[in-house]
């Protein structure tokens, strides 16, 4: 079982992200280092992602843990993992964000993966812990984000792509915020609706109106993470009333509007995620963002992160 440990400390943590040239389509990375390490207590919440957590810390290091069993090292999150908590002893973790249709490519076993959080040498078996090993020997975080960006890069060139109807469905979801219409996506791919949902689900693992309201739901969480009031919040982002933006994120994220507003991960997504959040305020409910310590590789802007710490 996962020890009790603290909340984690931003403070006490180094950031960084790649430069330019070590990013991907579709994928995004942070490298992180506690200080010093010790054990904490996350909660994690749904982002529409497939995420990567490349343990390099020494010793335990991190564990994931569900309902029915514990993941220790470095593991794969899909979506919509229900209940899930990470914590142990923290010390250095490289994370990284694949879309949907990326992590078709990358990983190969995007369906399987939906829901379920698995150890990364389950899905990559020996390069698992080559890549951890290359990872822990270089010697900073800008020589390790373009080791991960030529391993990915490799896995991204060299394997058949999702559908073009498919990957197309996903960018329209995500450049409208949720807020496309399946019958229109089909439309648009020349498919019929029924045809566009068993492909979108065989090759992305979760179906085209399911992915759309977690991606509204992500788009809802960063409003009221800055600042913005939930019943405009609701309107923003198309739910029917404030009713119903409570119900879907209680339904994504098992908290109140409330609790997400000030879920403590909010805080440093301006810093760990650069490029795709320009509408985030760098203010917390507690009027502040904690003081980071950022590496030599820190861009300027940044989004949230795959995830959502309580």
């Amino acid at each position: 079982m996962l020890s009790t440990g603290a909340p984690l400390d931003w403070s006490l943590v180094d950031i960084a992200v790649p430069r330019s040239s070590d990013r991907l389509p579709g994928v995004s990375m942070a490298g992180f280092r506690h200080r010093a390490p010790a054990s904490v207590d996350i909660a994690m919440v749904a982002h529409p992602s497939v995420t990567l957590f490349i343990d390099l810390s020494e010793g335990e290091g991190l564990v994931h843990r569900t309902h029915t069993r514990d993941v220790r090292g470095s593991a794969v999150v899909g979506l919509l993992p229900g209940d899930l908590r990470a914590g142990g002893r923290v010390g250095e973790c490289l994370q990284i964000r694949l879309d949907p249709a990326a992590a078709a490519v990358v990983l190969g076993t995007v369906t399987e993966l939906t829901g379920a959080v698995v150890s990364l040498e389950d899905v990559w078996g020996r390069d698992a812990r080559r890549t951890e090993d290359r990872l822990r020997a270089a010697a900073s975080w800008g020589e390790r984000f373009t080791i991960a960006a030529d391993l990915l890069g490799r896995r991204l060139g060299s394997r058949p792509a999702v559908a073009p109807e498919v990957a197309f469905a996903w960018r329209q979801m995500r450049a409208s915020r949720g807020r496309a219409r399946v019958d229109g996506l089909a439309d648009e791919v020349g498919w019929s609706r029924k045809r566009l949902s068993a492909r979108f689900r065989a090759q992305l693992g979760i179906t085209p109106k399911r992915a759309a309201r977690l991606v509204r739901f992500d788009h809802a969480a960063r409003l009221l993470a800055a600042g913005h009031a939930a019943a405009g919040v609701a309107a923003e982002s198309g739910y029917v009333d404030q009713s119903h933006l409570y119900r879907e994120v209680k339904s994504f994220a098992g908290l109140t509007p409330t609790a997400v507003a000030v879920a403590p991960w909010l805080a440093i997504d301006d810093v760990a995620w650069p490029v795709s959040s320009p509408m985030r305020s760098p203010m917390t409910s507690s009027g502040h963002i904690p003081d980071l310590g950022r590496t030599a590789c820190l861009q300027q802007s940044a989004s949230r992160s795959p995830w959502q710490l309580q």
